[in-house]
């Protein structure tokens, strides 16, 4: 655990000692308060015109789906934009710079390093999404107790658990090539096929469908934001990150031979 969390530091303060830690935040912050922004006027906007409709019953629509829901989707979509960026130094640089030899002669295991650098890009997300949560807290002043935390509270574990696996694909990559750009490339584009390989399932019927929408990290995102907490769900997310976590192990040791 001591190691873990020596490379852990290791990693964050490399992360803010640069410029590219603070600029994905002032983007990511600035995206998402930009889509927050569009759902509450667009929430005001519809619930107007639902008390202005002569059928209008007494009903308006649901806050949380209109406005959270749409906006889990959004920052879903910035960070796997965001993520390759955040990944493709982890192993790449290390290589480049001849620095990961001698890391890896050091008496820390494998898996101690790539769990150190797995947490530490997860800490720098999981961070990013803290500082929305002022968000709810305040919708709640605008729109009272239409917030339902629990279901914000769902949207943003699935968010997390989501980017989790995305860090997982992003470091396997990374260490596959000291490359810092073509690792980020290929893990965007990894990172787009496993987002949309469930679209798939609408154009090819039977078995193949099933295990396309499977895959998909897209479709067990959408309960999650519905606020419905399926273990399913979780264990999927949990084994896909550990997979390409134990592929990535694989990849160094294959290193070591080679060398």
């Amino acid at each position: 655990m001591r190691n873990i969390w020596a490379i852990f530091k290791r990693e964050m303060r490399a992360y803010f000692i640069s410029p590219m830690a603070y600029a994905l935040y002032v983007v990511f912050l600035l995206l998402s308060g930009y889509f927050f922004t569009i759902g509450m006027s667009w929430y005001a906007k519809i619930s107007v015109s639902a008390m202005q409709d002569r059928q209008y019953s007494g009903g308006l629509p649901p806050f949380t789906e209109t406005v959270f829901r749409g906006m889990l989707g959004d920052m879903s979509i910035i960070l796997l934009l965001m993520v390759p960026v955040l990944t493709m130094r982890l192993f790449a640089e290390e290589k480049k710079m001849g620095t990961m030899e001698l890391l890896l002669t050091y008496p820390i295991r494998d898996i101690e390093v790539v769990l150190g650098k797995f947490f530490a890009a997860l800490a720098v997300i999981g961070l990013m999404l803290v500082l929305t949560f002022s968000y709810p807290l305040l919708a709640r002043y605008v729109v009272g107790d239409q917030v339902e935390y629990a279901v914000i509270m769902s949207g943003y574990l699935g968010l997390f658990l989501q980017m989790a696996a995305f860090i997982a694909i992003g470091i396997f990559l990374s260490s596959m090539t000291e490359n810092q750009i073509v690792a980020g490339v290929v893990s965007f584009g990894a990172l787009l096929l496993v987002w949309v390989v469930g679209w798939g399932e609408q154009l090819i019927s039977g078995v193949i469908g099933k295990i396309l929408a499977q895959v998909s990290l897209l479709n067990h995102f959408e309960d999650f934001s519905k606020g419905v907490i399926d273990t399913g769900h979780v264990a999927y997310y949990v084994l896909f990150s550990v997979f390409f976590l134990f592929m990535t192990l694989r990849v160094l040791d294959s290193n070591k031979w080679r060398g």
